[in-house]
């Protein structure tokens, strides 16, 4: 079997060497759609160096490549990528994230479930710099093909809304290029650039990155509920439940919930995102934002 499971679980962590600065920032805050319009003041604090603050999704993108590349060769995962699907990601932040910096990621698999047909991994990434952690990650990755090993399922919990209309609504557009945009923080995956690769996995086109879709949807409970402050986010957690293409637009609902125990402000978001030009397929599911 490609996946051994206990191998994995007990192996040592992998320690990746990070390191990011203002144009980083600035090219994954354009992937995700900031700019728009370009000289407006609340867009150029995603723009301008001058004003730059980090919106905390930058996390899964920092240094480069996908935290979970790094995860996926840990002992023990044998694993073809082009049966791994990225099924869930979370972020927890410890501080706001600086316009530059240097830190050391360190990650390992912390579960290993079977769905049946399908494996699910989970990688977990611990980042600190020399002031102390920064965030720590949680990628769940779906591997087709590798599940019946007799492990357990896992949990199966869903986070739903409230059965209330939503607090805030609002629509965001994709760019027909925002996958071009976006890949050049690093995820080169032809699925999200080349028609052909994109037909042999079973879509018609292009699909858009399903980290660029988390982007957008955090800037807009940020921008929308959070008065713009990207400090204020201490986690954020997201199920991708289905795909995006370009060009298409995401229409965002949002359940605000207070908790005094976080501050006067503080508390949680409950998201859903939707494509309405598909009948409001589901994108992102079990999502929200926690913050001060």
């Amino acid at each position: 079997m490609p996946i051994d499971v206990a191998r994995a679980l007990s192996a040592e962590p992998r320690r990746t060497a990070l390191s990011w600065d203002h144009k980083d920032i600035q090219l994954y805050h354009l992937g995700i759609g900031a700019g728009t319009p370009a000289t407006d003041p609340d867009e150029l604090r995603y723009t301008l160096e001058s004003r730059l603050h980090v919106l905390p999704s930058f996390a899964t993108v920092a240094g480069g490549p996908l935290a979970a590349a790094e995860g996926l060769s840990a002992p023990g995962l044998d694993v073809d990528l082009a049966a791994v699907l990225h099924g869930g990601q979370r972020i927890e932040l410890h501080r706001p994230l600086p316009v530059s910096g240097s830190a050391s990621q360190t990650s390992r698999v912390t579960a290993v479930h079977d769905k049946g047909r399908a494996a699910v991994i989970v990688l977990n990434a611990v980042v600190a710099d020399a002031e102390g952690p920064l965030w720590t990650s949680d990628t769940t990755l779906f591997v087709r093909g590798e599940g019946g090993f007799g492990g357990g399922r896992g949990p199966a919990g869903r986070l739903l809304p409230p059965d209330r209309a939503p607090d805030r609504t609002t629509l965001r557009g994709v760019r027909g290029d925002q996958a071009l945009l976006y890949r050049l923080s690093g995820d080169w995956n032809p699925l999200h650039a080349d028609p052909a690769f994109a037909r042999l996995a079973g879509f018609d086109k292009p699909i858009l990155h399903g980290l660029c879709t988390y982007g957008i949807t955090l800037k807009a409970v940020v921008d929308t509920l959070l008065g713009g402050q990207v400090a204020r986010v201490r986690g954020y957690a997201a199920r991708f439940a289905g795909v995006v293409f370009p060009g298409e637009t995401l229409c965002i609902r949002m359940w605000r919930e207070l908790e005094p125990e976080r501050g006067p402000d503080g508390g949680r978001v409950l998201v859903s995102v939707t494509a309405p030009d598909r009948d409001d397929a589901p994108v992102l599911a079990d999502t929200v934002v926690e913050h001060a």
